[in-house]
């Protein structure tokens, strides 16, 4: 990963929160259009992820202007990688897909966007391939969808002006009163939900749990597993909620690997 990281410095603004992430962008001036996109909006954490061709002439000639945004962008081998300390995600895609996601329009996601910016909480847009958009993998990765309501007769949308589509309703949101930080019922902030990395690490044991109880019986794994994300995604735990779940399935394994024991 380029750049050291992803996050910025902390900040009191929402914005200084909100990464916009581009997937295997193919075309280096739509990585400079979108930077434009981005900063007319007010927005400047651009992270690229594999893009096929690094950013180059072209791309500083479309940014025009938006050269800061452009040059503090971070580039990343994978999605993974991009969000991993995020806590929510959010995946911009032109049709459905076998992954089921809450799908929001642009203006309601930009408002869920910038309330959990404002409560402190790292979030990403994530924008896929000019052609064939996000992966259903990637989408995997995300919490929720967003798609923008375009003409079904001619739905093609360039890449930076979906960019810039959501950024003006990030814009909207941010200048609006949709920053209100979420609280509990005795009026106390609530603790922000895991980051993507610890959700990542608790699925990957939680995989290896459902195989050693033999949780599938022959079948098919994927299944399941995709519908659990939905679940926990949906949840959105926290820290302190993950490990517990984490600390049963550790006692689950091993349960499952003492009656192993006393089979052979």
């Amino acid at each position: 990963m380029s750049n050291d990281s992803a996050p910025a410095t902390p900040s009191l603004s929402p914005a200084s929160r909100l990464r916009i992430v581009l997937v295997g962008t193919q075309h280096p001036g739509n990585i400079g259009s979108a930077a434009r996109a981005m900063k007319t909006m007010g927005l400047s954490r651009l992270v690229l992820v594999a893009p096929e061709r690094a950013p180059n002439v072209d791309s500083f000639a479309l940014a025009a202007g938006a050269d800061d945004v452009l040059s503090g962008a971070t580039t990343c081998a994978t999605l993974a990688e991009a969000i991993a300390d995020c806590r929510w995600v959010l995946g911009c895609t032109a049709r459905s897909r076998r992954v089921a996601l809450d799908e929001l329009l642009p203006r309601d996601a930009a408002a869920r966007v910038v309330a959990e910016a404002a409560a402190g909480a790292e979030v990403a847009l994530v924008f896929g391939r000019e052609r064939t958009g996000l992966s259903n993998d990637e989408l995997q990765l995300c919490h929720a969808a967003v798609h923008i309501p375009a003409n079904p007769d001619y739905s093609s949308l360039n890449l930076a002006a979906a960019v810039q589509v959501l950024s003006y309703e990030l814009r909207l949101a941010m200048l609006g009163d949709a920053a209100a930080a979420p609280v509990s019922a005795d009026g106390e902030r609530e603790e922000p939900p895991a980051s993507h990395a610890q959700m990542e690490g608790f699925f990957s044991q939680l995989g290896e749990t459902l195989d050693a109880i033999d949780f599938h019986k022959g079948r098919a794994p994927d299944s399941a597993m995709r519908k659990l994300r939905r679940l926990f995604l949906r949840a959105q735990p926290d820290e302190r909620e993950v490990r517990l779940l984490r600390g049963i399935l550790a006692d689950a394994q091993r349960m499952a690997m003492l009656a192993s024991q006393r089979r052979s």
